[in-house]
């Protein structure tokens, strides 16, 4: 700034350019708001006032285990000590600072009103109470007191505050934080405790870790409030460049509630929890508002039953609404879905910088191994400077006659200071400190505990100089004090990260519009209780158990769920049938699973579809609800499109899918891909014209594959990676076997090598042939013509593994479905022809004049 004035002496005023003088006045405002005021530092990850706050509650004793004291008293120290802006502005850093669904790891206790998720304002300062959380008395102050930061004089140089707190943990990432600056701002997301302790034990092992295995241990946000986080593109971008957006969408459950007295029950959607910093009340008021403007239909009330225990917000919904639609346009049309614009901005040497993950993660590393340095440095030098003065009295009190018969003649104490240390080779510490000796000293006892306490700093010393002068043994110590921390305060994580395969790049299961996950409902509407922990409620997850359930699903496609005890009593003691018969449908599929679980349901086309088991419709009356109603409208098309059903297990890492064409192509898809889908769908299978997938299964380990055609030929070959290589979801697949210019597949199985085979031809023939009999070839192969046909036009219909007790059931080409149970599958005496090959076979279903068997299917045991 230009030089002050002085009017009153002539001939003293400086001309200075209005242009200058105000960009000059600018630039400072806006330093001193960027270093000053808006942007946290990237050591201890607090801002000015935080600091400031933290330091002054440390100051003034309260420590996790002393009394709370009310908020005005802090917030005037802090003003008259260190920061003199407005009380209110400290007062609102202080709430923040309390707040659990501010703060991920709150750095303050309070008593008291401190505001809530729904925008309440907390209590005047002169009512509210608080004191440091044990976190920040351990993690940040625990080591003030040791040297280990600068202090620096306050406004007026009446105090000494710390430029920086010794932090031991990242706060920046652990809390977050955001700010708006001039020409700048920072919004940094808050993360696991855990996580980010993980993560920089692994970069202090391995300095040049890759950002792909960094990702996978720091794999995104853990916000305070819960949440889903959807896509981990906005991650990867925020973490590698210091710049993304997050997308972050509530926690919904789709439930049953009881309206009222005498009222049908109806579906309701439960949010449980919201985005990060969404104001709940203002939420609830803009879906009413939709509502009544007309552009939120199906909506029949909205209520909010939160308590103590957590959020829970009711929206039941008219009897022909669908939940995943209505869920869809609350995404769209509210703050359920919200975008995190992170920016990775925060001081670095007192310049502000964008900076990505790892570079944060390295700035806080370099300054907790100063800070251990120079805590180390300090506590060497007391120790040295103690075992001195140690060394001098144990040395005078070994000479104990001498000692006293100096101070008996010297008719002073500098004179028996100097007289002790010519005798005694003392320096002048030693000596003062020898004068200043109490005569309890003298006893034997004390001698002792003198003797012990040099030992002890004399051990403390070797540590010390050893750690200064290893820095892998400092990196040691540094890494042992984040594990302490990381056992003491860590915690699970709160925030979903959906699509979570590939954190660091390439291709995941993501998409850009997953649904959410339908978590089971409870069967009333009371709000959810966390079950008993020793962690605090608001640590916990206010999901219900999953139910255990049975999925069933019949060859006419009508899908059911039942309870295993629904379905153990409907399973009646098998009876044997004399002859195939017709039956009207049957139950070709049981599936145990749990209401979290999804149901994959993959077509003809090639696309692959997810209904969650909580939307399957349960009942043990009836055979069910057509499965292509519960699919999305894009799936609707065709009621017989549906080829294959299968419940998606819990850990999917590590499984893939086999999936087999018309014309012979198959392809090995990790299951991964097929998780989290949108109403859309997603291709499994990219198929030429004229071609449809006919067959699905989970590949299972140590297995073989057999491959059938229509001319009766059959091809066995092992399931590893070199058959089959893992391919992606856009390829079309490899060669299965060689066919003809007139053949199809017609069936296939994963089986194991010791089990026999049922071939089935069009006409009514059967033949079983032992597995063991074909020749094990390979992908892409002829493979063996295992089947004569009796007439020229007949040809394979389909083939399956024969099991003890299981039955088949035939679908013809006019619709009709044959059971045939166990018992009749051969005539009395008929055996499986030992070499099992070149042979026409039993003819035991004899069709009506043009009909033909269309397919062979498995049946469970029949109820």
């Amino acid at each position: 700034m230009a030089k002050q004035l002085n009017l009153l002496t002539p001939a003293q005023v400086i001309p200075t350019a209005l242009h200058i003088e105000m960009q000059r006045s600018y630039l400072e405002y806006a330093m001193s708001v960027i270093v000053g005021r808006a942007l946290p530092d990237a050591r201890d990850g607090l801002k000015p006032v935080h600091r400031r706050i933290v330091y002054a509650m440390h100051e003034l004793g309260l420590t996790p285990d002393r009394p709370f004291r009310k908020c005005a008293r802090v917030v005037g120290d802090v003003l008259g000590k260190y920061h003199p802006h407005g009380d209110q502005a400290v007062y609102d850093a202080l709430v923040r600072m309390v707040q659990e669904f501010s703060s991920r790891y709150p750095l303050l206790a309070g008593h008291g009103n401190f505001g809530s998720v729904d925008d309440d304002p907390p209590a005047a300062m002169r009512y509210t109470e608080t004191r440091l959380a044990a976190i920040a008395h351990e993690a940040i102050l625990a080591e003030i007191g040791d040297a280990t930061v600068d202090f620096i004089g306050n406004f007026d140089n009446s105090q000494q505050e710390p430029t920086v707190l010794p932090a031991q943990l990242p706060l920046l990432l652990l809390n977050g934080s955001s700010g708006i600056a001039v020409g700048m701002a920072t919004n940094i997301p808050p993360h696991n405790l855990g996580e980010v302790v993980d993560g920089l034990m692994a970069l202090i092992d391995r300095p040049d870790l890759s950002d792909q295995d960094l990702l996978k241990l720091i794999p995104g946000p853990d916000f305070p409030t819960g949440g889903e986080i959807v896509s981990t593109d906005g991650i990867r971008e925020a973490y590698t460049t210091g710049r993304g957006s997050i997308p972050v969408r509530g926690v919904v459950q789709v439930e049953e509630v009881q309206p009222g007295r005498g009222r049908h029950r109806r579906a309701a959607l439960v949010v449980t929890e919201l985005p990060y910093q969404v104001n709940k009340a203002a939420w609830i008021e803009k879906v009413a508002d939709l509502v009544n403007q007309g552009r939120l239909e199906g909506v029949a009330d909205i209520r909010d039953e939160s308590d103590r225990d957590g959020m829970r917000v009711v929206i039941e919904l008219k009897r022909e609404i669908q939940p995943a639609a209505l869920l869809n346009e609350l995404y769209r049309q509210t703050a359920l879905q919200s975008n995190f614009g992170a920016i990775l901005l925060a001081l670095a040497e007192g310049q502000p910088r964008q900076m990505p993950l790892r570079e944060l993660l390295q700035i806080f590393l370099q300054f907790r191994e100063q800070t251990l340095s120079r805590r180390y440095n300090h506590e060497l030098d007391k120790s040295e400077q103690r075992r001195h003065l140690l060394a001098g009295m144990l040395a005078a009190l070994t000479n104990l006659d001498g000692l006293i018969e100096i101070l008996r003649q010297a008719p002073d104490g500098t004179t028996a200071k100097t007289r002790l240390q010519e005798q005694f080779q003392l320096s002048d510490r030693q000596s003062d400190a020898i004068l200043a000796m109490p005569l309890r000293r003298l006893t034997g006892l004390e001698r002792q505990n003198l003797q012990t306490e040099f030992e002890e700093l004399t051990q403390r010393t070797t540590e010390l100089q050893r750690l200064l002068g290893d820095r892998r043994e400092l990196l040691k110590a540094l890494k042992k004090d984040l594990r302490s921390l990381k056992r003491k305060y860590g915690d699970r994580r709160r925030t979903r990260i959906l699509g979570q395969a590939d954190p660091a790049g390439g291709q995941g299961a993501m998409v850009k519009d997953p649904p959410p996950a339908m978590t089971p409902p409870p069967r009333s509407h009371t709000p959810q209780r966390p079950s008993e922990s020793s962690e605090p409620p608001s640590l916990q997850e206010y999901t219900p158990e999953p139910e255990a359930t049975v999925v069933e699903l019949t060859q006419r496609g009508y899908i059911r769920r039942l309870t295993p005890k629904a379905f153990q009593r409907q399973q009646r003691p098998r009876t044997s049938l004399p002859a195939p018969e017709d039956c009207e449908d049957a139950v070709i599929q049981a599936q145990p699973a749990d209401t979290a679980q999804e149901l994959l349901v993959l077509t003809r086309s090639g696309k692959a579809y997810t209904l969650p088991v909580e939307e399957i419709p349960s009942g043990r009356n009836g055979r069910g609800t057509p499965l292509i109603s519960l699919l999305p409208t894009a799936a609707q098309g065709d009621p017989e499109a549906i080829v294959q059903t299968l419940v998606l297990p819990g850990a999917l890492e590590g499984l893939d899918l086999l999936l087999l064409s018309h014309q012979g192509r198959i392809k090995r898809i990790p299951l991964l891909e097929f998780t989290h889908l949108t109403g859309r769908g997603l291709i499994g299978m990219k198929l030429k014209p004229g071609d449809t997938l006919i067959h699905a299964s989970l590949v299972q380990p140590a297995t073989q594959l057999v491959l059938a055609t229509s001319s009766g030929r059959l091809l066995r070959f092992e399931v590893n990676l070199d058959q089959l290589p893992v391919m992606g979801r856009t390829t079309q697949g490899l060669a299965a076997m060689r066919l003809g210019s007139q053949e199809q597949l017609v069936g296939w199985a994963m089986v194991d090598p010791q089990v026999n085979l049922l071939l089935v031809s069009q006409q009514g023939y059967l033949q079983a042939l032992p597995l063991q009999r074909l020749r094990l070839g390979k992908r892409g192969e002829l493979g063996t013509q295992v089947m004569q046909f009796a007439n020229r036009t007949d040809e394979l219909a389909g083939f399956l593994p024969l099991l003890p007790e299981a039955g088949v059931l035939l679908q013809t080409t006019t619709q009709r479905l044959i059971r045939l149970p166990p018992e009749s599958l051969f005539p009395e005496g008929v055996e499986i022809d030992p070499l099992g090959l070149h042979y026409v076979g039993d003819r035991l279903i004899q069709a009506d004049q043009g009909e033909r068997i269309l397919a062979v299917i498995p049946l469970i045991p029949h109820r």
